[in-house]
């Protein structure tokens, strides 16, 4: 941790509340990205309007006594943009395509509060050279963060599996002979971000990793088979990444680890439990914290977490960030008095589902609601674990 402050260190990794990092956008930055997504403002214009944006939500987290704070991802189009000045992988060019066109991030025939188009393949992009990071937006963002607050920070990062997943090799002219290739060149890169996050100060790195509950996802298990590809095989290859980009730095910031099925616009993109996957994932990763979406019976019970191994937190997503109904807390009680049958209760912690907006648009609830169940979440957390 910054400075060695090895009991605020101690403090943050078992925190009993959690937050996974994106809030809803203000109206003001949506519609400053819009007029700088047209050129009618300029880049300066942008960032003065990110940089104010990032104060008051700041403050708004400090007021709602969250333990660690974010800047809500409000420099980002998309959560996928974290990884995206590299040379050879535009991320970029196509989230300004289609936030003009979807400044609501849906695109035609999509209903909030259902299933969605699977971003993997709406967003399939182009390898076109070696992969070589160029700048990195997360080191940025802490460092303005780190300017803004005393509080711990926590910045968040798409997983490699996810940006393999989304890699499309057959532009790269050979220079990629297979995804096994093009992921040790993500990994390399991912882990000098982390890197440089750690050293920049930040307390807390979280990687997104959505790409894990697509081993339990029926269509895209199909998509597997039908490239050929052994899903366990990929999943541990998946595992050995994510371990990779935070090796050799536990014990300088907490690492966490989001597993979720989609949150784009109030949507989800895929379905399946944890339980086929979770002894190998659960026991194989070497986070200190798995943030896990429980807010539907999309998730299954909580049988899974009898996997997680001792000193590990699993910060049980609960509260749905999908809807703007605030969730009744005697029942987010009993739902966590449920899962400690499976992990003891010090091994417990309450988190939102997912982001409040995985995209600029934001998912289909009012900002005060947000607030709300932020709120809820540490007045459930002060009654369990005081």
């Amino acid at each position: 941790m910054r400075g060695g402050n090895m009991s605020a260190a101690k403090s943050l990794m078992e925190s009993r509340v959690d937050q996974v990092g994106s809030l809803l956008r203000p109206q003001t930055l949506k519609d400053a990205f819009m007029r700088f997504a047209r050129k009618e403002s300029t880049r300066d214009d942008l960032r003065g309007a990110q940089e104010a944006a990032i104060r008051e939500v700041v403050a708004k987290q400090e007021a709602h006594k969250l333990p660690v704070v974010t800047d809500g991802e409000f420099c980002r189009l998309n959560w996928q943009v974290s990884f995206s000045e590299i040379d050879g992988w535009d991320m970029w060019a196509g989230s300004w395509r289609h936030f003009i066109a979807n400044p609501d991030n849906m695109v035609p025939g999509e209903v909030p509060l259902h299933k969605g188009e699977d971003a993997v393949l709406a967003f399939r992009t182009p390898v076109t050279a070696h992969l070589k990071l160029i700048n990195s937006l997360p080191l940025e963002e802490c460092r303005f963060l780190r300017s803004v607050t005393k509080r711990p920070i926590k910045v968040a990062l798409m997983g490699p599996d996810r940006v393999c997943q989304m890699s499309d090799i057959s532009a790269s002219n050979g220079l990629y002979k297979d995804s096994d290739s093009l992921l040790a060149d993500i990994v390399a890169i991912q882990k000098q971000m982390v890197t440089d996050l750690v050293e920049a100060g930040c307390d807390y790195v979280q990687i997104d990793e959505p790409s894990y509950t697509g081993y339990v996802d029926p269509p895209t298990l199909a998509r597997l088979a039908a490239r050929g590809e052994e899903p366990l095989a990929n999943l541990r290859r998946a595992i050995e990444a994510d371990n990779r980009v935070i090796a050799g730095l536990k014990g300088r910031a907490v690492f966490g680890l989001h597993i979720c099925r989609g949150n784009r616009a109030s949507m989800w993109h895929r379905e399946g439990t944890y339980d086929a996957i979770a002894e190998t994932l659960f026991g194989s990763l070497t986070y200190d914290r798995l943030l896990l979406e429980y807010d539907t019976d999309r998730a299954g019970g909580f049988e899974p977490l009898r996997f997680v191994p001792k000193g590990v937190i699993a910060v049980l997503g609960l509260i749905t960030t999908k809807t703007g109904q605030i969730e009744a807390a005697d029942e987010l009680l009993r739902r966590i008095e449920d899962a400690s049958r499976y992990l003891p209760v010090d091994q417990l912690a309450l988190s939102p589902q997912c982001g409040f907006a995985s995209g600029i648009g934001g998912n289909r609830l009012a900002e005060d609601d947000q607030w709300r169940k932020m709120d809820l979440m540490n007045e459930v957390a002060a009654r369990i674990w005081g």
